[in-house]
C-alpha cells in the first residue's frame, strides 16, 4: 500500500506490469478497453485494488465537461421545515448517482448571490433552490438560463419561462383546515394570516375565504391578525404567542384558530394555555406544513401536511430530466409541480359540545 500520497496511474503500471496507457484504458473504461484481453485487465484491477488506487473524478470531470453535481440552496438550515425537503432532494439524487453541493444563505440576498456565483463557477449541473422566506430576483436566477443550467424553486414559483416549480397547494390546504373545523362544529373562528408580502399567505387566505363562502361561515375581521414580516422562520413562534395572546384579551370568544403554520400554531398553544385556555377543550388549533415536532409536542397537532419529501425527490427528478435534455442538445423548458397537501388530523383539534 502507497502511503501518505495519491496512487497514480503510474503507480498502477509500475505494480502491474504494464505500461500507463495501457492501465489509463483500462481504468478509465475507454473505448480502447474492449481489444485489451481479460487477463491483462484483471491484472491491472487487481493492481489497482491492491494499491487503493482511485480515479481522479476532477481531471475526469474537465475531460468530459460533466461535475455530476447538483447545487441546492437553502434560505435557512434552521428551519424545520427544510429537513424532510433535504432528505427527498438527497436521496433521490443519491440514487440518481448526483452529489449534491449544500449551502446555507441565511435568508441574505448577497449571500444567495455569492454562493450562486461559486456554484456556477464549479460547473454544478443543475440548481435546486428551497426558497421559503428568501427574496430572490429574478433576474438573478434568469442568468441560468443562458448558462444551459436547468433550475428549480421549491416553494415558491416565479413569473418567468426559464425556472421550474415545485409547489404545494395552499389554497387547498387552508380550504381543508377551515373544513374541518367546520365539520366539527366549530364557527367562531380566529385566524393567524401569515406575513402580508409571502406569496403563500394570500394563497392560503384564498382558501379561507372560498370555504367560508361556501358554507355561510362569518370571517369576523376582529378575530383575523396577521403575522409581522420576518426572514427568522423561528420568529413565527414567538409571534403567534404575542398575537393569541392579544386575541384573547380582548375578550371576543373564539373556539377554534388556524395558524399560518406550525411554528405559530405551537406558539399559539402556549398563549392559550398560559391564559387558563385548554387545547382542544376550549379552543381547537389547527396548523399547516407538519414538521416533525407537530407530532410530538402537547397536544399533539393537527395540521395540513405538505409532501415535503416527494416535493425534494420531484424536484430532483425535474432537474436530472433537464441534465439530460441538455447532454442530448433538447430545448430545456421549465416545468411547474403543484403538489396536493393532506389533512392530518391529531389531539389539537375536537367536536364543540
Amino acid at each position: 500500500m502507497v502511503k501518505n500520497k495519491m496512487v497514480t496511474i503510474r503507480d498502477v503500471a509500475k505494480e502491474s506490469g504494464f505500461s500507463s496507457t495501457t492501465v489509463s484504458i483500462v481504468l478509465n473504461s475507454a473505448p480502447l478497453a474492449r481489444y485489451i484481453p481479460a487477463p491483462t485487465k484483471k491484472r491491472i484491477e487487481r493492481a489497482a485494488k491492491k494499491l487503493g488506487y482511485r480515479p481522479n473524478l476532477f481531471a475526469r470531470s474537465l475531460r468530459s465537461q460533466r461535475s455530476h453535481t447538483v447545487g441546492v440552496m437553502v434560505a435557512d438550515m434552521t428551519d424545520p421545515y427544510c429537513t424532510l425537503v433535504l432528505r427527498g432532494i438527497e436521496n433521490t439524487l443519491f440514487q440518481s448517482s448526483f452529489l449534491p453541493i449544500l449551502t446555507d444563505v441565511h435568508n441574505e440576498r448577497a449571500r444567495f448571490e455569492r454562493y450562486l456565483e461559486m456554484l456556477l463557477d464549479r460547473r454544478v449541473e443543475a440548481l435546486i433552490v428551497l426558497a421559503n422566506w428568501l427574496f430572490v430576483d429574478i433576474d438573478v436566477l434568469a442568468d441560468l438560463a443562458k448558462s444551459s443550467v436547468p433550475t428549480v424553486m421549491i416553494m415558491r414559483e416565479l413569473q418567468t419561462d426559464s425556472v421550474s416549480s415545485v409547489i404545494v397547494d395552499n389554497e387547498l390546504g387552508a380550504h381543508a383546515a377551515l373544513e374541518h373545523l367546520h365539520s366539527l362544529g366549530h364557527r367562531k373562528i380566529a385566524f393567524i394570516r401569515g406575513p402580508k408580502t409571502l406569496a403563500d399567505s394570500a394563497q392560503r387566505w384564498r382558501g379561507i375565504r372560498s370555504f367560508a363562502k361556501e358554507s355561510g361561515i362569518d370571517l369576523d375581521s376582529r378575530l383575523i391578525v396577521d403575522l409581522p414580516e420576518s426572514r427568522d422562520p423561528i420568529s413565527s413562534f414567538e409571534a403567534g404567542y404575542k398575537l393569541t395572546e392579544e386575541l384573547v384579551k380582548q375578550k371576543r370568544p373564539f373556539t377554534a384558530l388556524v395558524a399560518f403554520d406550525d411554528q405559530t400554531a405551537f406558539g399559539a398553544i402556549r398563549a392559550l394555555t398560559k391564559s387558563g385556555l385548554r387545547v382542544p377543550e376550549h379552543c381547537s388549533v389547527v396548523g399547516f406544513d407538519d414538521v416533525a415536532a407537530s407530532a410530538l409536542y402537547t397536544p399533539s397537532l393537527t395540521t395540513i401536511r405538505q409532501p415535503m419529501e416527494v416535493m425534494g425527490a420531484t424536484a430532483v427528478g425535474i432537474v436530472v430530466d433537464g441534465i439530460n435534455a441538455v447532454l442530448e442538445k433538447r430545448e430545456v423548458s421549465a416545468i411547474h409541480r403543484k403538489m396536493a397537501p393532506e389533512l392530518v388530523v391529531r389531539e389539537s383539534t375536537r367536536s364543540l359540545l
